[in-house]
């Protein structure tokens, strides 16, 4: 369990605070723990979700962060990677991804790889982020939410998941949306949406893949 992928079921789900959070935790159990981005989108320099990692984590930014080793793609255009990359004449190498990846190996005891988007979402015209990481092998952490249609996109990304004969090492139920706590789900007093959708996905999980972990991002990180 060097390298975790951590993914969502879209965009805006939270994966960078689920990220963060769980770089946190496993600081406070001991580990020597780093967090990478596999392509950043929508920002120049230093990948905003490194920012996000780190602040999150409580440390400063480390060398590998200013050498650009935890983010070794950044595009201005906030848009798909092939797309943002494709508009300043460059096609994302999977392989100076990996190399960036055990480099970090080396040096630390985890590595949670954060993803772009959702699973399918391309890095390239030729390869699919799901194409990546399952020539990698990684086991992956989804991010889902009880918003409404989370029940259907979770389930389609855990049936892609798998597969391609990958672990789905666990399911993160994040109740912050895009980085923002979603105040109407935590203060209608109508929760049946949110409750009905974390209830069905915990039993579909102990039905269907009891080794997954069932993880809650708590209100406040």
């Amino acid at each position: 369990m060097a390298v975790l992928f951590i993914t969502g079921i879209d965009t805006d789900i939270g994966k960078t605070y689920a990220t963060g959070w769980l770089a946190k935790t496993m600081q406070a159990q001991g580990k020597k723990v780093i967090t990478q981005k596999l392509v950043q989108t929508g920002c120049i320099g230093i990948a905003d979700d490194i920012l996000t990692h780190r602040q999150m984590m409580g440390i400063d930014l480390q060398q590998v962060d200013k050498d650009g080793i935890t983010c070794p793609y950044v595009y201005p255009k906030p848009a798909s990677p092939h797309f943002s990359a494709s508009l300043v004449g460059e096609k994302i190498n999977p392989e100076i991804i990996l190399k960036a990846t055990k480099q970090l190996e080396a040096e630390y005891d985890i590595v949670l790889l954060e993803g772009a988007g959702g699973v399918l979402v391309p890095l390239n015209d030729d390869l699919l982020t799901l194409d990546y990481i399952s020539d990698c092998q990684y086991p992956v952490v989804l991010v889902t939410s009880g918003r409404l249609g989370s029940i259907n996109h979770t389930l389609l990304s855990i049936e892609a998941i798998s597969n391609r004969g990958l672990q789905l090492h666990s399911v993160i139920y994040n109740h912050y949306l895009g980085g923002e706590l979603d105040t109407d789900r935590v203060t209608n007093s109508d929760n049946s949406i949110c409750n009905s959708t974390k209830d069905y996905l915990q039993r579909y999980l102990q039905a269907n893949y009891p080794q997954t972990q069932w993880l809650e991002l708590p209100l406040m990180v």
